[in-house]
């Protein structure tokens, strides 16, 4: 229930203290395959903005950072996108680090992804200077987001470019009557997650409240040509065997995080839909689909 990004359940990282990360790991790799598609476009604007058109391999980004990698799918996806480039994976998780460095074994990048165990928003002076920042759902996890954001320009090299994968549309992936429960479950459940979400926020170490204005955000960074484009995940109906078990992820987690602020009806409907043997359940219906948008903004050092 991703979204402006509030983190879409199984996709997102919230209540990291809590969180078992060999436990999530899969599920987290899980979601962001499901998700390949979106960000297959995204880094290809970005080879753009940072090589232009005809610069199809990528020449000219040497190092790109991606902060807040989990398991380490996009930072292969970055490494191909820019095959000259060395990429590393940061991450607050040594369990998802893990994932993320034999991923890139098995897909034969492990001579150019490596990985840095770093908690934001501190950790990343070792690192050095970077062509390319990817931080995608991650600032929401810091207290001070435009602080943040001043932290990852200041280690762009001259002309690089910072991209903050934050915003889009809510996921939707059932119709509105579902045959169960009453119906527009999903608009309920957004709201229930809204009121989590702001609650995390509120929590956060040196959380501050400000207007989330991305581009305002980076040009108060200092950084410079401002950018921000959205990106479709459109699945239709009838989902893959896979693309199903994640949204299964998803609504178990989701029903983990806010159920208690649903109703009861809400309740047992959603967990009606999180069971693998219940015929209702969303790893037996031919009528989920997923469709999604996310938000990208850019912008670049002087």
């Amino acid at each position: 229930m991703s979204n402006d990004e509030r983190p879409a359940p199984g996709h997102g990282r919230h209540d990291q203290g809590q969180i078992d990360w060999e436990v999530a790991g899969p599920l987290l790799e899980r979601g962001a395959e499901l998700h390949l598609p979106l960000h297959e476009q995204a880094a290809a604007w970005l080879r753009e903005l940072l090589v232009g058109p005809a610069a199809a391999d990528g020449r000219g980004v040497d190092r790109v950072l991606d902060v807040g990698s989990g398991p380490g799918v996009i930072s292969c996806l970055l490494a191909r996108a820019f095959p000259a480039a060395e990429v590393v994976a940061v991450d607050a998780s040594a369990a998802l680090l893990e994932r993320a460095h034999a991923r890139a074994g098995r897909l034969g990048l492990g001579d150019r992804v490596r990985t840095h165990l770093a908690e934001l928003p501190d950790g990343l002076d070792a690192l050095g200077g970077a062509d390319l920042i990817w931080a995608a759902r991650t600032l929401h996890h810091v207290g001070d987001q435009r602080a943040q954001i001043a932290a990852l320009g200041a280690h762009l090299r001259p002309g690089g470019l910072l991209a903050v994968c934050e915003g889009g549309l809510t996921p939707r992936f059932l119709p509105r009557d579902i045959g169960i429960g009453r119906p527009g479950l999903q608009a309920r459940m957004d709201a229930a997650c809204e009121d989590w979400f702001c609650e995390m926020r509120a929590a956060l170490p040196g959380t501050v409240d400000d207007i989330e204005d991305w581009p305002a955000f980076l040009a108060d960074a200092g950084l410079r040509t401002p950018c921000t484009r959205s990106f479709l995940l459109d699945l239709p109906a009838p989902l893959s065997a896979a693309a199903r078990a994640c949204l299964q992820d998803t609504l178990t987690q989701g029903l983990d995080l806010f159920g208690d602020r649903l109703d009861e009806g809400d309740r047992t409907t959603l967990a009606r839909l999180a069971d693998p043997d219940d015929a209702a359940g969303i790893v037996r219906r031919p009528d989920a689909f997923v469709l999604s948008a996310q938000t990208v903004h850019t912008a670049r050092a002087q």
